[in-house]
């Protein structure tokens, strides 16, 4: 199986190497156990004749334009953590002609996969309009304002769509590769992702920091002070998208409406996802038992809670609390 990794200069260093350093392993694993399956035959690829890392060190590349057809393209994250630098990023030369080599590849029949910052890259194509995706969770905002057709869903480690594959944050650079390999063979993607400590995750949701993604609208960071308020009192039960909008000085529509755009929920759905942050923290922090806490978040009873952090987070009470 021939795959080619799209390298743009100030490309990130661990995205690229994890996609490397997996796949290889992979290669290790199957003729060390005699596993059927097929060898990845990896490039990397530059559009440019000279790339290097985010931290400046020089990766050898093989020019794209020689590079001939490939099984899969995949695109590691680009060296850019925050909104700004990623959309200054996004604006480079030879982001478009990366753009332009991913389309003509799947053109041709390649399967086209992103992690991380990465997905912008792809998304730019127009070929994820109107697929489901998932990118790295803080920068979901920023996704949605460029990328209104495409149906995010963040809350995903990793989501399969149409063709294309995207992974989340950073470290999802490891799903995506054990993606690849799991195509190819469930028993060798099961034996490398042990010898890595590679845990499936489904849900990228037990990372996500609310309040961070709600500073990046004034109407919702204003909901989400609001919703911790009446968290903390204890008087989160019979929630009412008119008592929230007068609170904060907005109409319900307009609430309703920037929490779609920046964090594509509803007032009620956001409300509920803090609930889940203000239990673990109970968990994590207190002795109180998980009766007490679901009362105190809003909810009737602690079997309702337990149902709800193992659907939402993939983990349970006593995993949450092992160190209280």
């Amino acid at each position: 199986m021939k795959i080619h990794l799209l390298a743009l200069d100030k490309v990130f260093d661990t995205g690229l190497a994890t996609l490397l350093d997996t796949l290889a392993i992979a290669n290790q694993l199957a003729e060390a156990h005699a596993i059927s399956a097929p060898r990845f035959e990896v490039s990397v690829l530059g559009l440019r004749r000279r790339v290097h890392t985010g931290h400046g060190f020089r990766v050898p590349v093989t020019p794209a334009e020689s590079a001939g057809r490939a099984d899969v393209m995949l695109v590691p994250g680009l060296g850019a953590i925050t909104p700004q630098t990623l959309d200054e990023s996004l604006l480079r030369a030879e982001v478009k002609d990366a753009t332009a080599l991913l389309r003509e590849r799947v053109g041709e029949g390649a399967l086209a996969g992103a992690a991380c910052t990465g997905t912008f890259l792809l998304a730019d194509t127009a070929l994820l309009d109107g697929l489901s995706a998932t990118t790295t969770w803080w920068l979901a905002p920023l996704f949605r304002e460029r990328f209104p057709q495409v149906e995010l869903d963040e809350s995903r480690m990793l989501i399969s769509s149409g063709g294309f594959v995207t992974a989340g944050a950073a470290m999802a650079h490891l799903d995506l590769a054990l993606w690849l390999v799991r195509r190819s063979s469930p028993d060798l993607a099961s034996i490398t992702a042990r010898y890595l400590l590679g845990d499936v995750r489904s849900s990228q949701a037990a990372y996500v920091i609310p309040d961070h993604l709600a500073h990046n609208d004034p109407v919702v960071e204003r909901f989400e002070r609001w919703a911790r308020k009446r968290l903390a009192e204890g008087t989160s039960r019979g929630f009412s998208l008119s008592d929230a909008a007068q609170a904060i000085g907005s109409s319900g529509r307009t609430l309703a409406r920037r929490l779609q755009a920046v964090l594509g929920k509803t007032p009620l759905s956001y409300f509920q996802d803090l609930r889940v942050e203000r239990a673990v923290h109970l968990l994590q922090t207190s002795k109180a038992s998980v009766d007490q806490i679901a009362r105190r978040v809003g909810y009737a009873d602690g079997t309702t809670l337990r149902a709800l952090l193992r659907d939402k987070l993939g983990r349970g009470v006593r995993e949450l609390r092992k160190n209280v």
